[in-house]
């Protein structure tokens, strides 16, 4: 697996550690995450258009982890009134590719994977923010930790759904595998899913 696919799949852990998550969504959504419905095109949409940047398969099932953890930070980032400037987001999605200039240029070149990106960053910045770090605080594993953390007991008051057509949220991940997903992994597939779970849990557990 890339190291670029581990940089994103790090952003997932957030959504690995918190808690549990609600039954049923609305219809044609394939999340909901307190005010903030996640589409099921918004998957599909993310699922193409990153899988193209970063040259590989991106498939639902991270796509999904991530609009959700970027949604669930969001959210508490307003309750907790903590700002992101323009310059400390774009800093963060650099970092979140793995200071790859020339892979931040790729995710810059179209408004759907720009926007991913820099809501990866943003919720990167708010969760280390929570901890009491500062943007200069994005590769300080402990004070990421502490952030995650943070995110966990302050999603406790956030509902969380998922459409059983992604899978099952079991132990605080989503596990595509169950049948009734969008789309039935290949083995490739699988194995780079569950490297990049490993990988976010690995990253998390620095520190």
């Amino acid at each position: 697996m890339s190291t670029r696919l581990r940089a994103l799949g790090a952003v997932a852990a957030i959504v690995l550690l918190t808690g549990g998550c609600a039954a049923g969504t609305h219809p044609g959504a394939a999340a909901v995450v307190g005010k903030t419905e996640i589409s099921v095109s918004d998957v599909d949409n993310t699922s193409r258009a990153v899988s193209s940047a970063l040259g590989q398969s991106f498939n639902t099932v991270a796509a999904l982890n991530i609009l959700v953890s970027n949604a669930l930070v969001s959210e508490i980032g307003q309750q907790k009134s903590i700002t992101v400037t323009p310059a400390e987001t774009a800093a963060a999605a650099l970092s979140s590719v793995g200071d790859d200039q020339s892979m931040y240029q790729k995710f810059q070149s179209s408004a759907e994977t720009r926007d991913f990106l820099n809501a990866v960053g943003t919720a990167s910045v708010i969760t280390v923010k929570l901890a009491g770090g500062t943007i200069q605080d994005l590769q300080n594993q402990t004070k990421l930790q502490q952030g995650v953390l943070a995110v966990r007991e302050a999603s406790k008051g956030i509902d969380v759904s998922v459409a059983p057509r992604f899978g099952k949220w079991s132990d605080g991940t989503l596990d595509g595998t169950i049948s009734g997903s969008l789309s039935k992994e290949s083995d490739q597939t699988a194995a780079r899913r569950k490297a990049a779970e490993n990988a976010a849990q690995q990253a998390q557990g620095q520190g």
